[in-house]
């Protein structure tokens, strides 16, 4: 089974979302339609990267790197639109 480590960007506010999941077309699909959760007051989100791979460890390491300091860094320059 694969596993995505994927960046958002909102559309609303400009802020940005890292997270992992399995089953990335669903998951984005709960960040912009469904549910409640933190996510819900930034819709609408738009994917603007994404890695792969083949374990959940992997996944959740890159994932806590992109949360890291130096992550967020290269998530702010890399992965953001100017408004």
């Amino acid at each position: 089974m694969d596993f995505a480590v994927y960046i958002l960007f909102s559309l609303k506010n400009g802020s940005n979302y890292t997270g992992y999941t399995a089953h990335l077309i669903e998951r984005i699909k709960s960040h912009n339609i469904y549910g409640k959760d933190s996510t819900a007051k930034h819709r609408p989100w738009i994917v603007v990267y994404v890695e792969f791979y083949l374990s959940k460890e992997e996944a959740l390491k890159r994932e806590k790197y992109f949360k890291s300091g130096r992550g967020l860094e290269t998530n702010k320059t890399h992965y953001t639109q100017k408004r």
